[in-house]
């Protein structure tokens, strides 16, 4: 038990003892009681018998269980999700899982496993997530097919095997995700393909295989959700064995360290005879980049050409009008004209984010995307003294528009005029020169997301967010405020229908009570690292039910006549604010315990004050505050001394007087 000097002059005057209790506990973490555990990483042999046998949700990973068998996890019945990952498991024994009919997901990565008995999935009655990774298998054979018949995903990624044949028995009916990235696969067999005909709208991943050969007709059986052959390095394999496929989705991008040749016209003509809806050909480079590239790509609906060392694209491409979403990102524009948006009358999404040149957006280059409703061009350096309006011509109809992460850019009354159907607007980390006393979003009646994070916005203009009725969710994160205060009148005064504000690094020394009282739908305020008091808790008290984050502020002691207003909200952080834990905090250290369910972050809300607590999880923290009979005893001596004192004054006064009558 420690003592701080001040707790001890209050025990001796007033009798207060100061008790710090601290858990004994340092295993597992409990994330929802009774449910959710984390025992990750405890250098554990066996299951704790701390943990209740109602627990549901169980991280075990990188502890030691070389063996496991059905007395290991026999107690914890209700199990639906068992993570393993790295637990050095070599054997896994007849009927481990017996016990556990609920269990859903199954994580065995990382494994070195010698032996899985036939009947070691036996249990579970919904087992339909199982991760392999990293296990060590070679052979399909190894793997028990008892009770997998509702499995849904499996993932084999990172063992060394050479063919996707599964026994005969194996039940693929349900299957959705087959992932064998970085094995061993060199050649794709019709037989090897047959086991999984049964399977409907599979996602089949052969990421970092080298696939050499694909038996024609392999894959023309199976209707597949996504193909995925990254990093192979010839191409005219994988297009011509797909002929007669059909995939929604195929993945042939490469990546930076593959030594593979350049696509050609030509490669790409076994397109002609596949049903594909969406391409990925990232990183890729073109030997003969022209309009007859995309010759087999008139049934592409979304077309991903990233990192693809484009400098423009040709005019007059012909047959994408059908085409939806194009990504162009990480590629060499100098503009984006360059980009020929005539090709593309249908698309409803553009991408074209971290261009390696600066971007310059030019007059009406994507006026001919009249349909376009999703528009990113964040991290493009991309710099304007008068924006948006003549960059923008002619996209009524966007509803999503990122120019995050540029260079500054100007912006006048009504700046989207062009854009009035805009549901969410991304400026965040581009710096903004307001450029007319009116809001530059007057006109934005459907906005509903603002993100001006880092804006360095003139927050003391009170008609900066005017016009915009419809506003939920405003991020002004990183913005100053004059004197580092909201005052009464502020520029969020018009803002009746927000839901979510984040004015979280704004440099916040104090808050009118009165700042948002003109916001009667919030749900979510974030006031977190600023500088703020107690005092400013106030400017919350007519809201009730919000998520609060007063994380990293100025919060040492919280008065008892502010407690109501923290206990009508939902959600409250108090993390990483410097805490007094005397007892002169004794009112908000009761009710933080009471109210633990509502607190958010208690693993970094710690003491501050006094010394001797300092670093203490609060919840760990008890104050006795209360009269003790050593208390009692000096209060009472005190009380004997002080009354010789006063007799013996009035003694001397009466005596005094009596010789000068």
């Amino acid at each position: 038990m420690a003592f701080d000097v001040s707790c001890f002059f209050w025990m001796v005057l007033f009798s207060a003892g100061c008790k710090v209790i601290t858990s004994l506990d340092q295993m597992c973490i409990e994330k929802e009681a009774n449910k959710t555990y984390n025992c990750e990483n405890l250098g554990l042999s066996e299951i704790p018998d701390t943990l209740p046998n109602t627990t549901e949700f169980l991280e075990f990973s990188f502890n030691f269980l070389p063996t496991i068998h059905n007395r290991t996890f026999n107690r914890l019945m209700n199990l639906t999700f068992l993570d393993l990952t790295r637990c050095q498991i070599n054997w896994i024994h007849e009927d481990t899982f017996q016990s556990h009919h609920q269990l859903n997901t199954l994580v065995l990565t990382g494994n070195p496993l010698i032996f899985m008995a036939e009947t070691s999935l036996n249990g579970p009655k919904s087992l339909k997530h199982l991760f392999l990774i990293q296990t060590g298998i070679s052979n399909l054979e190894f793997i028990p097919v008892h009770n997998l018949e509702n499995l849904e995903s499996l993932y084999l990624g990172s063992n060394h095997i050479s063919s996707i044949k599964f026994p005969k028995d194996f039940p693929a009916r349900n299957l959705k995700v087959l992932d064998f990235q970085n094995n061993a696969i060199h050649y794709l067999s019709r037989e090897d393909m047959r086991s999984l005909e049964q399977a409907t709208n599979l996602s089949l991943n052969f990421n970092g295989n080298n696939v050499k050969g694909i038996e024609l007709g392999a894959f023309g059986s199976t209707v597949f959700q996504s193909l995925n052959f990254a990093g192979t390095p010839n191409l005219s394999v994988i297009v011509n064995g797909l002929q007669n496929s059909t995939t929604q989705s195929l993945w042939l991008g490469t990546f930076e360290d593959i030594d593979d040749e350049d696509i050609s016209s030509a490669m790409l003509k076994g397109l002609c005879e596949m049903s594909v809806e969406s391409l990925n050909l990232q990183k890729h480079r073109f030997s003969d980049f022209s309009s007859t590239t995309f010759q087999c790509f008139t049934q592409i609906q979304e077309l991903d050409l990233s990192a693809t060392h484009l400098e423009g694209l040709p005019s007059g491409i012909k047959g994408l009008n059908l085409l939806k979403k194009l990504v162009l990102s990480v590629n060499h524009f100098d503009q984006l004209c360059q980009i020929n948006a005539a090709n593309f009358p249908s698309l409803t999404h553009l991408y074209i984010r971290g261009n390696v040149k600066k971007l310059h957006l030019g007059v009406g280059c994507l006026e001919k995307l009249g349909n376009l409703q999703t528009l990113d061009l964040s991290h493009n350096d991309i710099e304007a003294s008068d924006c948006c309006n003549l960059q923008l011509r002619n996209l009524s109809h966007l509803q999503t528009l990122n120019l995050s992460h540029n260079e500054p850019l100007g912006l006048q009354s009504q700046a989207f005029k062009e854009c009035p159907r805009l549901e969410l607007l991304d400026l965040a980390f581009t710096r903004l020169h307001i450029n007319a006393p009116q809001s530059p979003f007057q006109n934005l009646h459907f906005l509903q997301v603002l993100n001006l994070t880092y804006c360095f916005l003139d927050t003391s203009n009170q008609h900066l967010l005017a016009g915009l009725p419809d506003l939920r969710h405003l991020n002004l994160k990183g913005n100053h405020f004059q004197d580092g205060t909201i005052m009464k009148t502020n520029l969020l005064q018009t803002l009746g229908s927000l839901e979510i504000l984040i004015l979280s690094s704004c440099g916040l020394l104090s808050i009118d009570q009165q700042a948002f009282h003109s916001l009667g739908k919030m749900s979510h305020v974030d006031l977190s690292h600023n500088s703020l008091t107690c005092d400013s808790i106030a400017s919350v008290s007519h809201f009730k039910g919000i998520y609060l984050n007063l994380a990293a502020n100025s919060i040492n002691i919280i008065p008892r006549h502010l407690l109501p207003i923290l206990s009508q909200q939902s959600t409250i952080n108090f993390s990483h604010n410097p805490l007094d834990c005397t007892c002169s905090n004794i009112h908000f250290l009761t009710w933080y315990k009471e109210n633990l369910h509502k607190l958010e972050g208690s693993e970094e809300t710690t003491c501050a004050n006094p010394p001797s607590v300092r670093g203490v999880k609060l919840s760990d923290v008890k104050l006795s505050c209360g009269i003790t009979a050593i208390g009692i005893f000096f209060l009472i001596v005190f009380l004997l001394l002080f009354t010789i004192l006063l007799f013996f004054a009035v003694k001397n006064l009466l005596r005094w007087k009596y010789r000068h009558i």
